[in-house]
């Protein structure tokens, strides 16, 4: 049995406000630089990406806007709730993320939060903006395949 096939995965939250106004072009997995009280909110699913974005420069990437609640045990080591925090990646990733923002106008955003084992990673996607009348269509092929899933479900009554 390899490492790889003993790592459980944990998900602490998923950003879906992301996929409802972006069109996701591809996703990469980063790691992400914390302190300790940081890691226990985790554990505790005190965290929200709503807002948060990835900025990249002096070829680093930073989540900027992303919030974890202070630990309630943690007094004088709680860091601020909206700090930058650093994403560890490859310096070959880095590169080709800032040619891709620079040449294709696309947002890096924080896709999902979750805990690799015993380490916190970042799914990040390179994204698109929806405009209003992609968002309507979206939801008109959920709520069709909703009515088809119903139908079906019906027939075989």
């Amino acid at each position: 049995m390899s490492f790889l096939e003993k790592v459980s995965i944990k998900n602490i939250t998923v950003n879906k406000k992301a996929r409802h106004d972006y069109f996701i072009d591809e996703t990469l997995e980063a790691g992400i630089e914390l302190c300790g009280t940081e890691v226990k909110s985790l554990r505790a699913g005190q965290v929200n990406l709503k807002d948060s974005y990835v900025s990249l420069h002096t070829g680093e990437a930073f989540v900027k806007g992303m919030h974890i609640s202070p630990y309630e045990k943690g007094n004088i080591f709680n860091k601020d709730p909206l700090r930058d925090r650093k994403l560890l990646l490859h310096r070959r990733e880095i590169n080709r993320l800032i040619g891709i923002v620079k040449q294709q106008g696309v947002s890096i955003i924080p896709l999902s939060l979750y805990f690799k084992g015993s380490r916190v990673k970042m799914e990040i996607g390179l994204a698109r903006g929806k405009k209003n009348y992609d968002k309507r269509e979206d939801i008109a092929k959920r709520d069709a395949q909703r009515n088809m899933d119903r139908a079906i479900k019906e027939q075989g009554r």
